[in-house]
């Protein structure tokens, strides 16, 4: 008689026998002499298969009849659930599945998928996944969702790919929403070709389309600027009783814009306006002003703008600073300003979005006074900067010889949380540098390292110049070979004009010895980029500041 079904009256001299082996010192409990009037059993012989299989792994095949007798479906499940580790979890379903002969509950099969899921092992899920199909379980959409969702986000789309086409080898269609979650997944990994191919081989087999499926991949390709393909997309929908939405115009317009074709984008907008179907919303408008602004077409964004509020469509915040950064980089600021008091009328309140791109406007028409007075309200207003708002008016005050000023703009980085780049720093050292002031060049790249924010090429070259300009030769070359160690690769410009800076200092022989490093340096990456291994011995020896 099966324990489970009667716990109190199993061969108890064995059972309590397996509870004091000492060997296992089993961390069970043994019943109580006054158990409870309803005890379960199930949990009692659970604790005690999982704490033998733990602590006795080498004897399990001298106890198969105590598995095969205690053991069904049921209890199985708890066992499983009862091991931390998956792993564990997993030779468990193994041994008993291979060895006893168990079909487990299809309950088992789900959670070990999902726990194995979670470990990242899912190659050992899919094994589970498989057996439950072979075992005579339905693949039922959650758990293949799942999978197909969990291997996507981790990148593991082979996976994925191949259990939607092996559930339709076994006539198991994946519902629209697990696929489209994975051409979605596919899309954001950047992965649209293999969108593309998923998708016209799945067409009616793995899977029906609907208009979601098509916004997806027409997203991928006006992302990749293959607008012309997305169309083709849109004109397929009509065959599969599929019909565009303002999501599918939203997109296609914004691929337009973003590839330069303005007017194209207008021209759709325009289409879609006058059929009674559709609404354009602000998105639609903000993405055709956008395009017209970058192209520094400001009279049509203009336009655009005015036909919008014309339909009653309320302008974002968005849409706002759109069309003053776009006549900030005009140089219009009489505009600019006109557009930041209709927002601030509007009830609109400027972020520091809005704020950066009058500032950089103001910096752009040479009046930086104005662009410090803005900085000075972004403070008064609690708009904390940016790291873009930073490097424009460090670079305008560099621009106005400034220097100072612009140095205590970059100390106050240090009470920022911003991440700094090396833009932000390149415009003060070379000030300094050409101020032949090189000793603060030099403390300024110390602070900007110790923010964790490494020289560029650019930092680079102002400082191998700056330092030549100083005529700190031996500085200059350790400067060089510094930025060759951290694999700061120095373009033509770099090595041509501080081998004249050499060669000016009558140092021809470092001069020289400059572009031989250069030319070992593409003799290694030439190698390197064609597999093959560089045995060329490097003996340089260029002397250095102490």
């Amino acid at each position: 008689m099966l324990l489970h079904r009667s716990f109190h009256i199993i061969n108890r001299q064995r059972f309590i026998a397996l509870l004091h082996d000492r060997s296992l010192a089993l961390d069970v409990a043994i019943p109580s002499q006054n158990p409870n009037p309803n005890p379960n059993p199930n949990v009692w012989i659970s604790k005690v298969i999982s704490t033998l299989f733990l602590r006795s792994p080498s004897s399990l095949e001298s106890r198969l009849d105590f598995f095969r007798d205690n053991l069904n479906p049921s209890i199985a499940h708890q066992v499983v659930k009862r091991f931390n580790n998956p792993i564990v979890a997993l030779k468990f379903f193994e041994f008993t599945r291979v060895d006893l002969n168990l079909n487990h509950s299809i309950g088992t099969y789900h959670f070990l998928v999902r726990a194995l899921c979670q470990m990242g092992l899912f190659d050992k899920a899919k094994g589970v996944f498989d057996s439950m199909r072979s075992d005579g379980h339905p693949a039922d959409s959650s758990i293949l969702g799942f999978l197909v969702r969990s291997s996507a986000q981790a990148g593991k789309f082979e996976i994925s790919m191949g259990l939607v086409v092996q559930c339709h080898e076994n006539k198991c269609m994946a519902d629209s929403f697990t696929c489209n979650n994975l051409l979605n997944l596919l899309v954001e990994k950047n992965q649209v070709g293999e969108a593309v191919r998923f998708f016209r081989e799945g067409l009616n087999s793995y899977f029906t389309p609907d208009t979601y499926t098509f916004n997806i991949i027409i997203k991928g390709l006006c992302r990749l600027g293959d607008v012309d393909r997305a169309f083709e997309f849109l004109n397929d929908m009509g065959s599969f009783d599929c019909s565009p939405d303002i999501i599918t115009y939203n997109t296609l317009i914004g691929g337009l814009c973003r590839s330069n074709e303005v007017d194209r984008g207008h021209a759709l907008l325009q289409e879609i306006q006058s059929k009674e179907a559709f609404l354009s919303d602000v998105i639609t408008y903000t993405s055709v002003i956008s395009g017209y602004c970058k192209l520094g077409k400001m009279k049509e964004a203009s336009w655009v703008f005015e036909e919008m509020l014309g339909f009653g469509i309320r302008p974002s915040l968005i849409t706002y600073n759109v069309l003053i950064d776009g006549y900030g980089k005009a140089c219009d600021m009489g505009s600019a300003l006109s557009v930041y008091e209709r927002m601030i009328a509007q009830g609109c309140s400027p972020d520091v979005v809005t704020f950066t791109a009058l500032i950089d406007g103001y910096c752009r028409s040479v009046q930086v006074d104005h662009a410090m007075k803005l900085w000075q309200d972004m403070s008064r207003r609690n708009i904390f900067p940016n790291v873009y708002t930073f490097a424009i008016v460090i670079n305008a005050l560099c621009k106005e010889n400034r220097l100072n000023e612009a140095r205590d703009l970059l100390r106050q980085l240090k009470w920022t949380d911003i991440v700094p780049r090396p833009f932000m720093y390149n415009p003060v050292i070379d000030g300094f540098c050409k101020a032949g002031n090189v000793d603060e060049a030099n403390l300024i790249v110390a602070e900007m390292e110790e923010k964790s924010c490494l020289p560029d090429k650019l930092t680079f070259t102002i400082l191998i110049i700056g330092h030549c300009m100083k005529g700190r030769m031996h500085e200059a070359i350790r400067l060089f070979h510094k930025m060759l160690s951290v694999g700061c690769a120095p373009d033509n410009i770099t090595v041509n004009s501080f081998r004249s800076c050499l060669l000016k200092a009558g140092m021809p022989s470092e001069a020289n010895q400059i572009v031989l490093t250069m030319s070992m340096k593409d003799v290694e990456r030439d190698l390197s980029s064609s597999g093959q291994n560089l045995s060329v011995k490097k003996s340089i020896d260029i002397p250095v500041a102490a």
